[in-house]
């Protein structure tokens, strides 16, 4: 459950050097640089704020690395409704504006700012317990600039490399001098956290065995998309696969990571309050095993307090927009509850997950089909639905449970007291790693079925030989929704032969059954022209004065999303 929520806490004022106070010519009012940090507690504060940059990435979750990658794969559609054609866009890899990446790359830039700055300043700090505090800090710094770079990088491509807090107008870095930094921050990262199990971690921070995980992920990118046999490090050494191994067989023999016996115990649905009141819930036992649990290798926070003053930090926006659209949230749709109705499910993924595996229980654990679930669900909802399906995903959607007096309520504000606000109240956590995908890493880094078939049988499924294929489809189905589908197909080099099998797959468009269809020059050639990067922030190369360039294919008019 909920336990240990990172505070958000705004640090602006490291920057600020404060008035003088009336007779001294030292500030002792205002935080600083030459007197922040001193102290552990300035320390954790010091962290604490290069995690809420995490957090920050809810403030716009369509400018974002969760939204528009699940769009952009063949899971999803764009959906939404017809004033929310910047989704649609994402799903044909075009924009209908200049600032859809704004938010994604200034907070990525935040975070690396601040995780610069506190590695220029924590050898400073005086008091901690034990040396292994001081190291456990730093890995949590390394560890996280390593994420902002890799997410930029999966983003966008090339970016400039920043490691220092002084200004600097620098171009792009080519992607192996990124991917080095990358791979060496998470060595140092590695080297630095103590061996200490998942749970006596406080959650949501780092540990060794996420560095570990993240590791892996980071190798299968770079050498897949790039076709690389290893990965750099900044002093002219190399990760190999043996290594990137050697630490996942780390990561599950000792970190105390696990898969929960049952995969629909992962997703709030199976929440106490919901499920008395959710038959698929109640009829399978089901019951949750909270944010945090022992599956959770590294996860992004949310508040619990979360408020229109955003000091208190940002709720989880990312299932606000995935959520059904209104006039839906209410008993027609329980317990799911409402949203922006952005990113319906590919009905082909239904169809394929169950001609290929029928008996898999992760489809209907996964994916919401209307038509079965909610047969009083409010059609006027789809007057205004562009790519609608009928199907939706459940992993990240608000969901509801009945208050004492039967009303349709979040299911946070009845377990952690949130504000029974549909924008405001959705806490649940956006997990980043899974020990699934851990073990799945592992078996295709190895080729051998050993950490598919933990998987496979997890989900009542049989044993089946190791085939790169198999790995393929097992990730799909184990992973979907969560973020991961465009970042696979890309590193496999299969994005655009799936991305073009999505024409002709049944949706409903304002009211009318229709086909979904290419725009402009088609995915595939929007997929070639891009190579699955996107924009980089027109207001960013504005301010370089052109040190800073365009990515390919996101200066022409292909580029441009006309809408249906």
């Amino acid at each position: 459950m909920k336990t240990n929520k990172l505070a958000y806490i705004v640090l602006s004022a490291w920057l600020c050097v404060g008035c003088n106070d009336f007779l001294d010519t030292e500030s002792y009012t205002k935080k600083n640089v030459s007197n922040f940090p001193a102290t552990v507690e300035d320390a954790d504060q010091m962290v604490t704020g290069i995690y809420s940059c995490l957090n920050k990435f809810s403030e716009d979750p369509s400018s974002g690395f969760y939204i528009a990658p699940e769009l952009a794969s063949d899971d999803c559609f764009g959906g939404g409704s017809t004033g929310r054609s910047d989704n649609q866009a994402y799903d044909h890899l075009m924009r209908v504006k200049d600032t859809q990446q704004d938010n994604l790359w200034a907070t990525c830039y935040m975070g690396i700012y601040r995780a610069n700055l506190a590695l220029e300043n924590l050898d400073r700090v005086k008091g901690w317990e034990t040396e292994e505090a001081a190291d456990r800090a730093k890995a949590e710094v390394y560890f996280l600039r390593a994420y902002f770079y890799f997410t930029l990088s999966q983003m966008f491509g090339e970016v400039p490399l920043v490691l220092s807090t002084v200004a600097q107008n620098l171009p792009k870095s080519p992607a192996y001098e990124t991917y080095a930094q990358i791979a060496s921050d998470l060595r140092m990262a590695i080297s630095l956290f103590p061996s200490e199990r998942y749970d006596a971690v406080a959650s949501g921070h780092a540990t060794k065995w996420a560095a570990e995980a993240l590791q892996a992920r980071v190798f299968l990118f770079y050498t897949g998309y790039y076709e690389k046999d290893t990965l750099p490090l900044t002093d002219g050494g190399k990760v190999t696969k043996e290594e990137v191994i050697a630490d996942l067989e780390d990561c599950i023999e000792h970190s105390g990571h696990d898969l929960e016996s049952d995969f629909r115990n992962l997703w709030p649905y199976s929440n106490v309050e919901t499920a008395k009141d959710y038959s698929y819930a109640r009829e399978n036992s089901l019951s949750w095993a909270g944010d945090g649990n022992k599956e959770t290798v590294f996860a992004i926070k949310f508040s619990n307090l979360a408020d229109w003053n955003v000091t208190t930090g940002y709720a989880n926006n990312f299932c606000l927009y995935r959520g059904l659209t209104s006039p839906n949230g209410g008993e027609s749709s329980y317990p799911f509850g409402q949203g922006w109705g952005v990113g319906p499910v590919n009905p082909q993924l239904w169809t394929e997950w169950e001609a290929e595996e029928p008996n898999d229980l992760r489809r209907e654990a996964s994916i919401l089909d209307i038509s079965k679930e909610l047969p009083d669900f409010n059609p006027e909802s789809f007057r205004n639905w562009m790519e609608a399906t009928g199907y939706w995903q459940k992993k990240y959607v608000p969901i509801n449970a009945h208050d004492l007096n039967g009303n349709a309520v979040l299911y946070s504000s009845l377990l952690f007291g949130t504000k029974n606000d549909f924008q405001l109240g959705n806490t649940q956590d956006l997990v980043i790693i899974r020990f699934a995908d851990v073990l799945l890493m592992h078996s295709e880094l190895t080729e051998t079925n050993n950490g598919m078939t933990r998987v496979r049988n997890r989900a009542g499924l049989p044993e089946i030989p190791y085939s790169l294929a198999a790995l393929k489809k097992e990730r799909r189905y184990e992973l979907a929704f969560e973020g991961l589908r465009w970042f696979d197909l890309m590193r496999w080099h299969d994005a655009a032969d799936a991305l073009e099998k999505q024409v002709g797959a049944p949706i409903i468009a304002l009211e009318k059954p229709a086909a979904m269809k290419d725009f402009g020059v088609g995915y595939r050639k929007r997929y070639e022209q891009t190579g699955g990067f996107w924009q980089i922030p027109k207001v960013q190369i504005d301010l370089s004065n052109g040190v800073l360039e365009q990515n390919a294919g996101w200066t022409t008019q292909d580029c441009e999303y006309m809408g249906w």
